[in-house]
């Protein structure tokens, strides 16, 4: 995948989001990190049941999706006041199910690339790796 200049790439578990900007060009892509966003977790999700049984999703998954669901709000947020202007998204698969659920319309506008897999927490070549080879 091209990693276009000023993208912003977020990087997202269940319980981090890490952001990113390319500040390289195209050709030769360069991430630098970008500080840390507050998250809400007050949104439930939509796996927002408050027992955990066979049926209902535990209190962890709870608080997974919950931050899924704030991060997809900080996102949308960021796009609609025109501080995003193009956007790749990495993250767990289920999270990335999670935060699909949430994105405004104008966020889907301007998503450049989604991938899903877990990257939190590694280093930035790491990332850069796989950005370009999906």
């Amino acid at each position: 995948m091209k990693m276009p200049q000023d993208v912003t790439v977020a990087v997202a578990d269940g319980e981090r989001l890490n952001m990113f900007e390319n500040s390289g060009d195209e050709g030769c892509p360069k991430l630098t990190a970008l500080p840390d966003a507050p998250i809400s977790s007050d949104n439930r999700g939509s796996g927002g049941r408050h027992q955990s049984s066979s049926a209902n999703p535990s209190e962890s998954q709870i608080a997974e999706d919950s931050f899924a669901a704030g991060t997809a709000a900080f996102l949308n947020k960021k796009v609609l006041d025109g501080k995003i202007k193009s956007l790749i998204v990495i993250a767990a698969p289920r999270t990335l199910g999670e935060l699909r659920k949430h994105y405004h319309k104008a966020l889907s506008a301007i998503l450049v690339g989604e991938i899903a897999k877990d990257l939190t927490g590694h280093a930035l070549p790491d990332l850069e790796r796989t950005i370009a080879a999906a």
